[in-house]
């Protein structure tokens, strides 16, 4: 299988990619892993070949080829790639996105040590500093290629990572991998996945509400990962709104349920 992986910044997409390796043996192949690759088939150093990439942009194209090489090469391994557009470039993978709510990502980065580059005084700070950074290569992606890495209909699944484990959402990735590669990509439908604490609140629910749901709340309490409804939202701002499927929301959160399904409608 190859499984290419995008995501927010701070959004844990790396450590997922880590565990994918290390429990379900993927090879990764990172942006800069292939950048190595290519530096070492031109005979120069990744320096000279970052340097050479500051200054003409063939040689991001150069990348590119070489992660749709390396897809097809090696097309019988199993192949995890990080980077943000191999969605596009890889001929044929389960496509997916890591989603994260902005705050959360800054206390990630935050709490990262990632030297002085991303250093940051206050979470407000992180906030709109990865903010202007996403903005800025979806511009850039888009002048260079056109294309839209933010936009959720290029992939299978899109898992939010606010509130669950970077082990859950490994394990989730792997079996929705191996359906597609089961069902083929026809058959397989785009998942989006987010935890119910995105959707409700605690202080959303009633006593009221608890009494009521008593019953959905005990059939939701053996689910492991994501429950079968599919609930409607429409975006307000980075949040959600529950437009239908209010109940099974509640229900999902008071269970302690990894995951709902949710369809955005505009």
């Amino acid at each position: 299988m190859h499984i290419t992986i995008t995501g927010n910044l701070g959004s844990g997409k790396s450590t997922v990619c880590k565990i994918l390796s290390e429990r379900y043996n993927f090879e990764i192949y990172s942006t800069g892993k292939v950048q190595r690759e290519l530096a070492s088939q031109m005979n120069m150093t990744t320096l000279e070949l970052n340097q050479l990439m500051c200054s003409d942009k063939k040689y991001d194209t150069m990348i590119d080829d070489a992660t749709t090489r390396i897809s097809r090469e090696k097309k019988d391994q199993d192949i995890i790639f990080d980077s943000r557009l191999a969605w596009h470039f890889v001929d044929y993978s389960f496509k997916v996105f890591v989603a994260v709510k902005l705050s959360v990502a800054a206390e990630r980065v935050m709490n990262d040590q990632r030297g002085e580059v991303e250093k940051y005084s206050s979470l407000e700070e992180a906030k709109q500093l990865l903010s202007e950074r996403a903005s800025t290569e979806r511009m850039r992606y888009k002048d260079i290629y056109n294309l839209s890495y933010m936009d959720f209909s290029n992939y299978n699944l899109i898992i939010d990572s606010t509130y669950c484990t970077p082990d859950k959402i490994a394990e989730i990735i792997v079996r929705e991998a191996k359906a597609f590669y089961a069902e083929g990509d026809r058959a397989h439908a785009t998942k989006m996945l987010v935890s119910p604490r995105r959707l409700v609140r605690e202080a959303d629910i009633s006593q009221e509400d608890r009494d009521r749901l008593q019953g959905l709340v005990k059939e939701y309490e053996g689910v492991e990962d994501v429950i079968a409804a599919v609930i409607k939202v429409k975006m307000a701002g980075e949040d959600y709104e529950v437009i239908e499927g209010t109940d099974q929301a509640k229900a999902a959160f008071l269970a302690d349920v990894p995951y709902a399904k949710i369809e955005v409608i505009e």
